[in-house]
């Protein structure tokens, strides 16, 4: 249930975000998501691919930094408020949220894919496991990607 996301730390000046993405085109690795957020002096690039462990190898040759992080795919109804109630589920649980993005590919139907980061990642799909709340396994993930 949980997916590996690769975590770099870039300088933040311009041309950095190149660095990766370029060691990953080299080795025929796609980027399914990504996000960026900075700070003064860096940014962290958090992205997910499908192979990981290839890609964390290719980065690191390349230089980089990397950390793997476990985070969550859930689909969440694609409807004014589909979210917020999502949250208000979160938040009566007390589950804390570190982060979280949209997943670029991977909407289908009335549902659309959040990647979280949980405090607690075993916490929250014992939650979201007992209210029904769809978790999008890896397999289950990049099968919907293949199908593109």
């Amino acid at each position: 249930m949980k997916l590996q996301q690769l975590s770099l730390f870039l300088e933040n000046k311009p041309g950095q975000i190149k660095l990766p993405c370029r060691a990953l085109a080299k080795a025929g690795i796609n980027i399914l998501t990504l996000s960026l957020a900075d700070t003064q002096q860096f940014g962290i690039l958090r992205l997910i691919v499908k192979d990981w462990a290839r890609a964390k190898k290719a980065l690191e040759e390349a230089g980089c930094i990397v950390n793997l992080t476990e985070v969550l795919a859930l689909d969440v109804t694609d409807k004014p408020g589909g979210l917020a109630d999502l949250l208000d589920l979160l938040d009566n649980a007390r589950l804390d949220i570190e982060y979280m993005y949209a997943f670029t590919s991977g909407t289908r139907g009335h549902k659309a894919a959040l990647i979280f980061r949980f405090a607690d990642p075993d916490a929250a799909i014992k939650v979201l496991t007992k209210h029904d709340i769809s978790i999008i396994g890896a397999e289950k993930l990049f099968a919907r990607l293949d199908e593109k």
